[in-house]
Parts: structure tokens; C-alpha cells; sequence
């Protein structure tokens, strides 16, 4: 295989950024397998072939059935709202298609499970889109974690902080809405967190959570494009299903003690996505907002330059950087859906199952559920309950 013939249903925020990723692959790792932007699928024909001509798909269909009956594809890139994903899914494992599949995997735990399940037992490569990881910062972060040099990893705290819904008259678009969504700022922000500490730390063991739902109406939207919306502040209104803001505590396996926050109600803050790791010989922080630099305190230090240091991902010696500019030059957020694509096609390409795959889609799905567990039971919830 010399090509990788992609098929994508969904052509908005998510569908941009993933149509970029396929384009810039070979000019960046001209080595890897190459993508093939073979057919786009999407509802609205109109705006589905205005979306092919601008993001440079070959062919658009309005009938996802009929993408995954064809031969010519080897992998379906899911990208629709989340209440979609399952059943798609397991159309393409079943037609012999590897899967890329938006997080969070499912709206249920059972559901992502079927769908691991699934897709082992038809020998496809399956990977969820957890961007984050991708990160050149990131990946320094978690070579300082296993390489020991953070000593025993105590504090791993994260937090995922918005503020676009913060106007009480914003529509209620479907990430409101729980049977499309899942969940809210929970699942859509929280999993990149809950992925993130899996990555970099490890199993969770146990949480306790609690959550809010801020407006509870809101007006109906007439018009919804990626995280943007029209509605009338004078028209029907509709109940917000999902969570405006959740917060957890949990226990690692390792021992180490975990806090996360994900909220769409931080007035001032775009897309904070940020961790610490506190650990016996040193820590790390990162904020996504500044994505190519990593704050580093190391113990050994000397005494008199003890002290965070700014080291700015961007040299050969980090993950990815080298395919890029000249030191000091800096990427941003949609690099990480391009490193996110290399992963895939070279394990494809290699015969191995990339990571993240449906494996850590299934263990982000387990946390999301056990703190809804969490909040509803009002206690600590063990994820071997789950």
C-alpha cells in the first residue's frame, strides 16, 4: 500500500482541520503513507460541495451507506456530532475499513465497548481523535515522566477552560444537548483532559465529581456552524440537557493524586487547556494557549537557580520539530491534527494499532461515566464498578 483512500463524514470544525492535516502530510513526512482525500459525505449537498471544492476532497456523497460500500476506501474518518459515531462505526468495520473516530468515541460506555469490540474482532486499525497529545511540549512532557527524571509522580491537575457559551441567549446548539452530545463540557473538554492524564500518568483508580448546569434554556438555534450559532432571543427555547461545568477528584493507580476542571462558564478564557504534574524530583506546566513551551523544575538544580525554566519546544532533539521550521519558530493547533494523521497512516502502514486508539477511547469513556456515577450517587466511584 503506497496510499491511504480516505473517506470523511463531517465537514465542519473538526472536518477542516482533519482535510488540512491530510493535505499537509506529505509536504512535511514526505516518508509516511500518503492520504488519498478521496470522497467527502456530509447532509447538505450545497454545502458539502462548496466544503469538497475548499478543503479539496475529490468526490462528496450525502449518503454515508454508500461511502463505506465502496471498494476504493481504506479508511473512514468519523467526524460527525457524537450520537452518530457508533453506528457508523460499525458499518465500516464490518465493510473491512479502518476507522478514525472524533472523541469522545460514544455517547455510552457500552456503546464504546461495542465498538472496541467490534473493530478488534475485524482486524481494522482504529484511532480516536485525542489532538492534545500531539503536542511537540506534550511529548517532552511525557519523556520527562517515564524517563524518571520527574522522580514519583504525586500531583497530576488539569484544567479545560471556555467561556463561548457564556451569553445566556447563545443557541442551543447540539453540543447542549445530551442526546447528541453525550455530555457537555464534561465530555467534550474533560476527555481531552482524562486522555491526557492517562498518557502522561496513568489509570485512574477511583473519582468523586460534582457538576452544574448554569442556563437551563436557551433559544433554539436556526443556524449552527462549528462552535459558532444563530438563534432569536424572541423565539422557542429549548432545555440545555448536558453540563455547563464539571470538576473531579481522582486516584491513580500509581498512587498519585489527580484534579480536573472543565467548564464553558471561565469569562476570559478562550481555550485554557493546561496541566501540572508535581513529582519528587521536579514538575512540568503546560498551557495550550502557549503550546510550544514547557515550564521545567528540576531539584537538582543548584539552589541559586532553582526555578521554573521556559524551554521552547521547537528544536530537533523534540518529537515532530524537526519536519518544521528552524528552531525558535514556532506551530500551532492544527500541527497536532497533522502529527495526530502520521501516527495513523504509518501504523497502518507498519501493521500495528495506532495510538491513541478505541483501547483508550473505551478507558476515557469509563472515567466520563464513573464521574456521572459520581455526581448522581454523591460519592467516590472505583472504575472497576464501571
Amino acid at each position: 500500500m503506497t496510499q491511504l483512500r480516505i473517506g470523511m463524514i463531517g465537514y465542519k470544525f473538526m472536518g477542516k482541520a482533519h482535510s488540512n492535516a491530510y493535505r499537509s502530510l506529505p509536504m512535511f513526512f514526505p516518508k509516511a503513507l500518503q492520504p488519498q482525500m478521496s470522497v467527502i459525505c456530509g447532509r447538505n449537498a450545497e454545502a458539502l460541495a462548496n466544503a469538497a471544492n475548499q478543503l479539496g476532497w475529490s468526490e462528496s456523497v450525502t449518503d454515508w451507506k454508500e461511502l463505506i460500500a465502496r471498494d476504493d476506501i481504506d479508511l473512514i474518518d468519523i467526524n460527525a456530532p457524537s450520537n452518530a459515531h457508533k453506528e457508523i462505526a460499525l458499518a465500516a468495520v464490518k465493510a473491512g475499513k479502518h476507522i478514525f473516530c472524533e472523541k469522545p468515541l460514544a455517547l455510552t460506555l457500552a456503546d464504546s465497548r461495542e465498538m472496541l469490540q467490534a473493530a478488534e474482532d475485524a482486524g481494522v486499525a482504529h484511532m480516536v481523535g485525542f489532538n492534545y497529545r500531539f503536542s511537540p511540549a506534550v511529548r517532552l512532557a511525557k519523556k520527562l515522566v517515564e524517563s524518571g527524571r520527574l522522580g514519583k509522580i504525586y500531583h497530576f491537575r488539569a484544567w479545560f477552560l471556555q467561556d463561548w457559551i457564556l451569553d445566556p441567549e447563545f443557541p442551543l446548539v447540539w453540543r447542549l444537548q445530551k442526546e447528541v452530545a453525550g455530555s457537555g463540557s464534561h465530555g467534550d473538554l474533560g476527555a481531552h483532559l482524562i486522555d491526557l492524564a492517562h498518557f502522561l500518568v496513568g489509570d485512574m483508580k477511583e473519582v468523586i465529581g460534582m457538576s452544574e448546569t448554569f442556563i437551563k434554556e436557551r433559544p433554539l438555534a436556526a443556524e449552527m456552524t462549528g462552535l459558532s450559532a444563530k438563534g432569536s432571543k424572541d423565539g422557542p427555547r429549548g432545555e440545555v440537557t448536558v453540563d455547563d461545568a464539571t470538576l473531579f477528584l481522582a486516584r491513580f493507580a500509581t498512587g498519585a493524586m489527580g484534579s480536573f476542571e472543565a467548564t464553558r462558564f471561565a469569562a476570559g478564557h478562550r481555550s485554557t487547556n493546561s496541566f501540572e504534574i508535581n513529582g519528587s524530583l521536579g514538575s512540568v506546566k503546560f498551557d495550550f494557549e502557549r503550546m510550544n513551551e514547557l515550564e521545567v523544575y528540576l531539584t537538582s538544580d543548584e539552589e541559586d537557580v532553582q526555578g521554573f525554566r521556559r524551554v521552547l519546544a521547537t528544536d530537533p532533539v523534540h518529537e515532530y520539530a524537526e519536519a518544521w521550521w528552524p528552531p525558535g519558530h514556532t506551530i500551532g493547533f492544527e500541527h497536532t491534527f497533522i502529527h495526530e494523521m502520521l501516527e495513523l497512516s504509518t501504523a497502518i502502514a507498519e501493521g500495528r494499532q495506532p495510538e491513541p486508539n478505541f483501547h483508550d477511547g473505551v478507558k476515557c469513556q469509563a472515567v466520563l461515566e464513573a464521574v456521572e456515577r459520581s455526581v448522581d450517587e454523591r460519592r467516590w466511584v472505583s472504575l472497576a464498578e464501571m
